[in-house]
């Protein structure tokens, strides 16, 4: 009888910044300790967080960091860091929202080259700022990669980005952000963003402060549900899927009137897994 595949729920430092500094040896072990008791399974951050191989081995969590480069030279340095730690899914955020598609072709195959070499599960991010800031654009490199490789690169698909650049209603977030194209590109992916999203704001609050769901999640979680679907349907790559609750502290996603973005993170994650175990039922 086959293994059933595991969730890891993957917390990114982004989630606990205003909980603690993660650049700090306290403060990184104020963010490992609450993951650990909320019961969760990762932690993303970067190499040079202080003494984070020996912490995360201490909280008894997995690693799987996150970078960002615009320049083949940086590839080779930037993995090995991270892979330093641990072996956990790795996010690259790359080049910048004018580089040409050619030029993002080719990083990208680069940067699949070398996360080969270094045996380093390493995706590409759909993000704002970088060279999948539109649909359009992430869709082209994924079309560019596989042309010259004969091999689809891994994407790490935050679908709050093109959800707000398409303005999408609710009852059009399954149908408009997955096409026959992307569902076999999502269903090779170890790593998920799954931030919440509605049409006009790439990140919605998840409870409304007093623990009851918002209006704006609930319309969002039928498209959590299918996408865990589609995953589960597909060839699971390690049997295993590493999803990020990704509620954010800064630079405008938190907005002044959300709740605690931790406590909303905890609900997030939570409410992930109940789903996840839902459709392994429904599969049984």
């Amino acid at each position: 009888m086959p293994t059933a595949p595991t969730l890891k729920i993957h917390i990114n430092y982004w989630s606990l910044l205003d909980e603690g500094d993660p650049t700090t040896e306290q403060g990184l072990r104020t963010h490992l300790s609450l993951v650990r008791d909320a019961g969760f399974q990762g932690y993303c951050g970067t190499s040079d967080f202080p003494k984070i191989k020996e912490l995360i081995q201490e909280y008894g969590l997995r690693f799987g960091g996150a970078f960002d480069a615009g320049r083949v030279e940086q590839f080779a340095p930037k993995i090995a860091a991270l892979m330093a730690i641990d072996n956990g899914p790795i996010n690259c955020q790359l080049a910048d929202h004018d580089t040409p598609t050619d030029e993002a072709v080719a990083l990208t195959i680069a940067l699949m080259a070398e996360a080969k070499k270094q045996n380093a599960p390493v995706h590409l991010e759909v993000h704002r700022d970088t060279c999948t800031e539109t649909p359009e654009k992430a869709v082209a490199i994924v079309e560019g990669v596989l042309k010259a490789t004969g091999q689809l690169p891994l994407i790490n698909y935050d679908f709050s980005h093109p959800a707000i650049v398409k303005h999408l209603l609710p009852e059009n977030y399954i149908s408009r952000l997955f096409d026959e194209t992307n569902i076999p590109v999502f269903q090779q992916s170890t790593l998920w963003h799954m931030r919440p999203f509605n049409g006009h704001h790439c990140m919605i609050p998840i409870t409304d402060g007093k623990g009851n769901f918002s209006p704006e999640y609930e319309d969002c979680r039928p498209f959590i549900r299918q996408a865990l679907k589609h995953w589960l349907a597909g060839p699971r790559p390690t049997n295993e899927l590493w999803v990020v609750p990704e509620q954010g502290t800064t630079i405008g996603y938190n907005l002044s009137c959300f709740p605690n973005v931790w406590q909303d993170t905890i609900v997030l994650g939570n409410d992930i897994k109940k789903i996840w175990n839902e459709l392994l039922a429904e599969q049984s």
